[in-house]
């Protein structure tokens, strides 16, 4: 009754105006990074069901464009503005190359003018590809065979013009780099040892979603070099893929192929939220020369290597501590700007728990699963059928300013890229479930958009919003996540009333941490770094007042803080405390 009523109100009320809400060019973006990710051509990766995947993501800016790269994907991205990817369908395999990963890990150079790919490879015969014009996927051979192979390879081209290779996948050997002859791509010299992880000492690099040292050794893996005022920071993911905790690290030194040493804390670090996972990436600087970290989201549901995109704020201090913001990570941020200090929107997740209605629920994938800010349950209708649908209530009338549908992978169909197809859907808004207006129409979109953003022109007052399927590209009408983003109209949370930090003798590398709960407050972001002004890694921790730290420097002391978070804001963050 209630579904025909309100299909009987979308042809009614959908003579409604709703260009205003999104007729202007976005000005922010929300991790994931909203591309159409492949469904994973591995058949034995799809062990409980066919799903999208990609990860070891690579951005690079060249000619003022990002080309995005990242694994077994049939191509590569491009975007003016890191918000709007355009993908080029291009395999790189060559005829002789028997194997169904393409571009596994793919590392990404630039010389002069020149575009270089090369894929993972523990073979000598192996293409590392070249181009002037990717943007119009203009590619040839610059060679068929490099006397060195390796996994998860990066390049580096120092300011002197010298041409360095870097590669290491394992959990027994270490990073590697080499100089290479930049007009026959051979080596010089023999390759280096330059790192390998020290899980004894520094406790994120333990293995394990809980970092417990259990079914295997850390993985070093994802070099990425960057030089920032005469000094070499390679960058590393660890201890695992799969994991909540993948962070990236990284090591300084005066050369490109070392001594270095490690900065002590994880360097890109996201284990909380709704996107969690912050390992295996690169960074890059934007047009007005900002830099930017992008890296690997895990979800590893239906396989281990079911992941995802997202892209951050980084950045170094003045005393050369290299940074990424992963703070409010999946939340809206603004997008490449100049003199820009603080890109968080300050926009605030509107309907975390809330109640949610659905036309229907297929098995165990209940509603509320689409409202529990975690990317790895989702609900699923029992059909993908036009008509189909999903509605959030806020609790209160509340100020719109983005929404974000999170597609989930039930029962899709084919292995590889989604070329030609598409999500199409409705989105409606109320304030008493009776009128509804229009205010998203995408019944004509051709994009395959999984992780699909929608930035409004203008704020939306509502309290109810239903989206309503009409297409999907493969599958069930299945959502992980339907994301509201605004303010509400009440008060900031008060600030936490005390944080209490314990470290053991026995085991400095982990604490257990626990704060007096805050009344309307639905997570908690716990920053922490080695000096007061250095909190640079964070932990964004929803319904509850406790946390198990496992990530610490068995040998350093900490210095820590907290701050509450609701609808309406964030509350002002507790003094910064000292725990040795």
């Amino acid at each position: 009754m209630y579904k025909t009523f309100f299909i009987s109100a979308i042809y009614i009320l959908s003579l409604c105006s709703f260009s205003s809400f999104l007729d202007a060019q976005p000005f922010t973006y929300c991790n994931p990074v909203n591309i159409d990710y492949g469904y994973t051509p591995i058949p034995n990766f799809a062990q409980w069901g066919k799903h999208r995947a990609t990860a070891d993501p690579v951005i690079v800016n060249y000619k003022g464009e990002y080309y995005l790269f990242s694994t077994n994907q049939w191509g590569y991205w491009w975007s003016n503005d890191l918000s709007n990817w355009n993908f080029i369908s291009r395999r790189f395999l060559r005829p002789w190359n028997d194997s169904n990963d393409e571009l596994c890990a793919p590392g990404v150079g630039i010389i002069g003018d020149t575009m270089l790919v090369f894929g993972s490879t523990y073979t000598r015969q192996f293409t590392l590809w070249m181009s002037t014009n990717p943007k119009e996927n203009q590619w040839q051979p610059l060679v068929d065979s490099l006397e060195i192979g390796g996994w998860d390879p990066a390049f580096f081209t120092d300011d002197d013009g010298r041409f360095y290779m870097y590669n290491g996948s394992s959990n027994r050997y270490p990073l590697y780099g080499i100089e290479l002859n930049r007009k026959t791509m051979q080596p010089i010299g023999t390759r280096k040892e330059l790192y390998l992880l020290e899980p004894y000492k520094y406790g994120w690099q333990r293995f394990g979603e809980h970092y417990d040292d259990t079914f295997l050794d850390p993985f070093i893996e994802g070099a990425w070099m960057t030089k920032h005022n005469g000094r070499y920071y390679l960058q590393y993911g660890a201890p695992g893929t799969e994991f909540s905790g993948y962070s990236d690290g990284v090591v300084v030194g005066d050369h490109p192929l070392g001594p270095f040493q490690p900065q002590s804390m994880p360097f890109s670090y996201k284990p909380g939220g709704f996107s969690r996972g912050a390992g295996h990436g690169a960074t890059f600087t934007d047009n007005f020369g900002n830099y930017w970290h992008t890296s690997t989201i895990a979800i590893s549901v239906k396989n281990n290597f079911e992941r995802r995109i997202g892209i951050w704020p980084a950045g170094f201090d003045d005393d050369g501590v290299m940074y990424c913001n992963t703070a409010f990570g999946d939340y809206p941020h603004y997008l490449p700007a100049a003199n820009k200090q603080d890109y968080f929107t300050g926009w605030m997740l509107l309907n975390y728990n809330k109640a949610v209605e659905v036309s229907s629920s297929l098995g165990g994938h209940s509603a509320n699963n689409a409202v529990d800010e975690n990317i790895r349950t989702y609900w699923s209708a029992k059909s993908g059928d036009k008509g189909e649908w999903i509605m959030t209530d806020l609790g209160e009338i509340s100020t719109v300013r983005a929404i974000q549908l999170n597609f989930a992978d039930q029962d899709a169909e084919f292995l590889g890229k989604t070329i030609g197809k598409a999500h199409q859907y409705q989105i409606f808004a109320s304030n008493d479930k009776k009128s509804w207006r229009l205010v998203v129409d995408k019944r004509q979109n051709t994009k395959d958009v999984p992780h699909d953003y929608i930035e409004l022109n203008k704020p939306l007052e509502t309290r109810y919003l239903k989206v309503v399927n009409h297409q999907m590209p493969t599958g069930k009408f299945a959502l992980s996540g339907l994301r509201v983003f605004g303010k509400g109209k009440g008060s900031v949370p008060e600030q936490v009333g005390e944080l209490i930090v314990l470290r053991t003798e026995k085991d400095k590398r982990s604490a257990w941490v626990k704060w007096k709960p805050v009344d309307g407050a639905y997570a908690y972001n716990l920053y922490m770094g080695l000096a007061p002004d250095k909190l640079y890694n964070c932990v964004m921790v929803y319904g509850a007042n406790e946390y198990w730290l496992k990530t610490l420097d068995k040998d350093e002391a900490y210095f820590f803080t907290i701050e509450a978070i609701n609808e309406n804001g964030v509350s002002q963050r507790l003094p910064i405390q000292k725990v040795n």
